[in-house]
């Protein structure tokens, strides 16, 4: 019934009609406060408080979204607040969420050890100094926004407690008790049992509000199930069933064509596998659910269990699009090879789709900007020239050269912007709830936004790596080598798509090599454009002072890219997707 109800429900949007009318009536009601970082926590406080609690029947776990209609008068109003409040915020663009918060220490402290943090570092605050009366504001903000968060804790679990009056059904109402218990008692105070844990970190992450990821719950809720097992307070079958609930929460209000998920599985600081008893709950609910979110993702090692792998590589032949394999040990490695110390190595997650942050800590902007290498390519050969100049390079090194050459322009121009994005976000920025739960935003008194968290890596995605690099060997072949034809009437034939020339196109697509073959000439050439991508990244650092970490990846933009790149020389024809990632392009792994 659960899992129905969430396939029937489109999904407009992660925050609400009601919340976006709530948050700009929050911000202007608080025009008044003392700084930006206030008055934005006072919004989100708002929007906590006044938000309709919603529970359907048969959940176990709650939190999601109210999509009621605003009624008439507030209708007017939010009209009129779109066009007022609308304008008047100030730009904050760049990327945001992404990432998993310190889940544990939410379960042992609770909201309430945060408070108590707080207080701590600002008992230490001499207010005479600039640097200290800007932490000042900073935890000013952060205790405005768990009060909100409270706040709806409480206003959920009075909501529940009513419902549970006014039920008849004895086994209902036993639920809507409990459940009405759970949200007076967490996330306010420490988690006690595996319910309590569960209820906890979905009810944060939902009031994040973004695309929060649970990181690693098979790690950070097992002794909570272990107790409660031991204890006779819970059996696996309920345990199941809660996660079960967890799960499908997550497709009541991500929108369609998004990522959301957590990990499981992997290796600890000494690499030894972890696996344990969520570790399966975690995969069997996939079966189970059978839904888009969470994408779940399975951290291999050589030491991983085989029957989890079996279970895993079933579920995906179902026609599953979960778990997810990833390969722990390569992605462990190359953490370590970016400074993470051991016990931060292992605690990595996808950050929505395969993007890799660090749990906890992270303030990563992933995907930032997506760049077109294959668009770089076409506008040097000048396929949208009117006068029909064409432009000349001696031989393919020269093409390279000039390629190389245009590559690096391009990084420098978006580097630029994504950095301009940042020093935005410093000065009208800000997430004081993210904040609380992120490291060191606490420690150094800073918001995200203001560098507080421990890594800040901006992280650019190249797309189309496999057409650029099958592109370089057609041109090659056919012009270069062979002298088939002039890169000028090779431009030609792109800018009008292969038409009439579709026997030469077969020729490029089935008879010149192609990355992703065991070809050592064309999966050379990926192994040179990824060490221009790597040198020219690694040269710039990020407003926040971090680096930037190039990446391969490309969620839906090679699809969304390629509907806007003309023809390409690799024959793939205009609008088709670009190839999907750092692997070959789609069909071409004849002999991979």
């Amino acid at each position: 019934m659960l899992r129905q109800r969430a396939l029937d429900k489109i999904v407009p949007g992660i925050r609400s009609k009601e919340g976006q009318y709530l948050w700009y009536k929050g911000w202007l009601e608080n025009y008044e406060a003392e700084a930006n970082l206030i008055r934005l926590a006072k919004a989100k406080a708002y929007v906590l408080r006044n938000s309709t609690p919603v529970i359907d029947e048969g959940e176990l776990i709650v939190g999601k979204p109210c999509y009621r209609e605003l009624s008439p008068a507030e209708e007017e109003e939010w009209n009129s607040l779109k066009d007022l409040v609308g304008k008047a915020l100030p730009r904050t663009g760049g990327q945001a969420s992404h990432m998993a918060i310190d889940y544990e220490k939410l379960l042992s402290i609770g909201i309430v050890g945060i408070q108590e943090e707080i207080q701590n570092y600002r008992s230490k605050l001499e207010l005479h100094k600039p640097e200290d009366m800007e932490k000042e504001i900073f935890y000013k903000a952060c205790l405005e926004a768990l009060e909100g968060l409270l706040a709806y804790s409480e206003n959920y679990a009075n909501y529940v407690r009513k419902l549970a009056e006014a039920c008849d059904d004895p086994k209902r109402k036993a639920e809507l008790l409990e459940i009405s218990r759970i949200c007076m008692k967490v996330p306010k105070y420490p988690a006690d049992t595996f319910y309590e844990a569960l209820q906890s970190i979905h009810f944060v992450t939902f009031s994040l509000e973004g695309l929060y990821q649970l990181g690693r719950p098979d790690r950070y809720l097992i002794d909570y199930y272990r107790r409660d097992i031991e204890s006779g307070i819970l059996t696996k079958e309920f345990a199941q069933e809660l996660i079960d609930c967890l799960c499908i929460l997550f497709n009541e209000y991500v929108p369609r064509g998004l990522a959301v998920g957590f990990m499981v599985g992997g290796t600890d600081a000494r690499g030894r596998d972890v696996t344990n008893e969520l570790t399966y709950h975690f995969i069997e609910s996939i079966g189970h659910t059978r839904m888009i979110y969470p994408g779940i993702g399975l951290c291999y090692n050589k030491n991983t269990p085989r029957d989890i792998l079996i279970r895993s590589c079933q579920l995906l032949g179902e026609g599953l699009s979960h778990p997810a394999l990833f390969n722990d040990d390569t992605i462990v490695k190359g953490l370590r090879h970016y400074g993470l110390p051991p016990e931060e190595a292992c605690q990595y997650v996808h950050s929505t789709c395969v993007e890799i942050t660090p749990v906890a800590s992270s303030a990563v902007w992933v995907a930032s900007p997506y760049i077109n290498l294959v668009k770089i390519l076409l506008e040097l050969m000048e396929i949208e020239s009117e006068d029909g100049d064409c432009p000349e390079f001696d031989g393919m090194d020269g093409l390279k050269k000039a390629y190389r050459n245009a590559l690096v322009e391009k990084i420098r121009v978006e580097v630029q912007n994504q950095n301009l994005l940042q020093m935005e976000r410093y000065h009208y920025g800000g997430d004081p709830l993210v904040s609380c739960f992120v490291n060191d935003c606490l420690a150094k008194g800073k918001d995200v936004d203001q560098g507080g968290a421990r890594y800040n890596w901006i992280m650019p995605s190249f797309v189309g790596l496999a057409n650029l690099v099958d592109s370089f060997m057609a041109i090659d072949e056919l012009i270069f080598k062979r002298g088939r034809i002039t890169l000028c009437e090779f431009a030609q034939i792109l800018k009008y798509d292969y038409q009439g020339y579709e026997d030469l196109r077969m020729e490029i697509l089935n008879r010149l090599p192609k990355y992703g073959n065991d070809e050592d000439i064309v999966d050379g050439l990926v192994g040179e454009v990824t060490a221009w991508i790597l040198e020219e990244v690694g040269k710039y650092t990020t407003y926040r002072g971090d680096r930037f970490i190039p990446s391969l990846f490309c969620w839906i933009m090679h699809e969304q890219m390629g509907s806007v790149t003309p023809a390409s020389p690799d024959g793939r024809k205009k609008g088709f997707p670009l190839g999907d990632g750092s692997g070959p392009a789609q069909g071409r792994e004849k002999k991979g």
